[in-house]
């Protein structure tokens, strides 16, 4: 028997995984919102364009600005940056606004509150602030006007439109946006010739239940939940 003896070599003992790796977390938060307001029927003239412009100017903290339907080029516009073709498109079309009315399209668009093919929106900073490049900040409210044509009448259907948001969460917010579509509204029904869209306007039931029926040109949409007229782009206003 050998005097010494090698030892067996001690092996380690693993430690446990542990139940959470450490780890720094990274979190965005974005809330967009916006209010607006039934229609009402103005009948205008070749200056109907500077009528929607008056209407906020005596609301808007700034310029007013004129934003129109957007060209048949930039019909896939959409402020997506995920999907890049689209949102280049709609930087294209709305690179001469000033930041205050891009944030105010971009936001509005973002909630389905505007139509950008037919609407015809003028709008400004209503409340809030701006940074120091000229954007609003979260607690802002933006908005203005929203108009389209009738084309059976030639009249516009205007309705009050406000929107606010971005990084932030501020719940007087909501109330200044309230106060301030209400000051619309009142401005519109000051104005003589305007008045509110009557109950023949509005859409009525396609027979069967198989969607809504357009009162400007008469066409049957495919479903109750359209806004907007297949055929002719007419808004179909609910009661």
């Amino acid at each position: 028997m050998p005097l010494f003896q090698r030892k067996k070599p001690i092996e380690p003992v693993a430690e446990p995984e542990p139940e959470e790796v450490p780890a720094q977390e990274y979190l965005l938060r974005l809330s967009y919102g916006a209010k607006s307001s039934d229609g009402v029927r103005m009948a205008v003239g070749p200056n109907a364009m500077e009528a929607l412009r008056g209407l906020v100017a005596g609301v808007a903290l700034g310029p007013v600005e004129i934003i129109e339907p957007r060209a048949v080029e930039f019909a896939q516009a959409s402020p997506d940056l995920e999907r890049p073709s689209e949102a280049l498109q709609w930087v294209s079309a709305h690179a001469d606004l000033s930041p205050a009315a891009r944030h105010a399209v971009m936001t509005l668009e973002l909630v389905d509150a505007l139509d950008p093919t037919v609407d015809t929106l003028a709008c400004g900073l209503l409340a809030g602030e701006l940074d120091t490049t000229g954007y609003p900040l979260f607690d802002a409210v933006v908005g203005g006007v929203a108009a389209h044509w009738d084309e059976v009448t030639g009249d516009l259907i205007v309705r009050g439109i406000v929107g606010w948001g971005g990084r932030g969460v501020r719940g007087d917010t909501d109330r200044a946006a309230s106060r301030l579509l209400n000051g619309l509204v009142n401005s519109l029904w000051t104005i003589a010739g305007a008045g509110p869209i009557s109950a023949e306007d509005r859409p009525v039931l396609a027979p069967g239940g198989g969607g809504l029926i357009c009162p400007s040109c008469g066409y049957s949409s495919a479903v109750e939940r359209a806004y907007y007229c297949p055929k002719c782009g007419m808004r179909l206003l609910r009661a």
